[in-house]
């Protein structure tokens, strides 16, 4: 039998799997709790003994901004040469999908949604409503296109076509980045803005595999990794 030192350090000598969690909202609010959780992780991980990263994702996706925030604190994980897979609990489109594109292995439960590599704005318009109440609203900018669409301005064609073309330049991002994440991608035929499910997600190679993260971590664990559960605690 191992005496309690020798069972301790065989324990450190296993490769660690480093299991987050990324539930999101519109705003990707919780890519500040990631950033403390990556942060936390990469100075306990060690890429000669093997060290992996595991994310459970789930979220629809939002703001360009807060999902840019979040896929880039993934980085942060490849950078540091750490296996990542990231497990698509439920739904990884639009930002979701952003973030799942950084991993090594995108792994998705068999009825997940994915895709929806598109960008939309969209905002009401109470212009007319404001005319006819006889209600002026007075906006003083400086610069041609420091407004385009708001709520209470009369909407030109001048407006929408920069608006438009504002929305564009995000997608030709969007679709730079994934496909430099996914190389393999057909990043044409699929950023279209719809969404696949599970095996249409598979033949499209939006996804390496069908499996739920439980499996995952079992098949990790039966490997002999050390599992840990990373989460910030407020």
């Amino acid at each position: 039998a191992l005496n309690p030192e020798t069972d301790q350090n065989s324990k450190i000598k296993k490769k660690h799997v480093f299991v987050l969690n990324f539930f999101g909202d519109v705003r990707a609010s919780q890519a500040e709790q990631l950033r403390e959780e990556v942060t936390g992780l990469l100075r306990s991980a060690k890429k000669e003994r093997g060290d992996e990263v595991v994310l459970r994702l789930n979220t629809g996706g939002g703001t360009v901004t807060g999902y840019g925030l979040a896929a880039a604190q993934l980085m942060r994980i490849k950078d540091a040469g750490l296996k990542l897979t990231i497990c698509v609990e439920q739904v990884a489109a639009s930002g979701g999908y952003m973030m799942a594109c950084v991993a090594d292995e995108i792994v998705a439960s068999p009825f997940a949604v994915l895709g929806s590599i598109g960008v939309i704005s969209e905002q009401p318009n109470v212009y007319e409503r404001l005319q006819r109440e006889g209600i002026e609203f007075q906006t003083v900018t400086a610069g041609k296109f420091k407004r385009t669409l708001t709520p209470t301005k009369k909407v030109t064609e001048e407006d929408l076509e920069k608006s438009k073309k504002d929305i564009e330049d995000v997608l030709v991002l969007f679709k730079g980045f994934v496909a430099e994440n996914r190389p393999t991608l057909d990043i044409d035929n699929v950023a279209t803005g719809e969404t696949w499910f599970g095996k249409d997600a598979l033949s499209r190679n939006l996804v390496d595999k069908l499996k739920t993260s439980d499996d995952v971590l079992l098949d990790l664990l039966s490997a002999g990794a050390e599992i840990f559960s990373v989460q910030l605690k407020q």
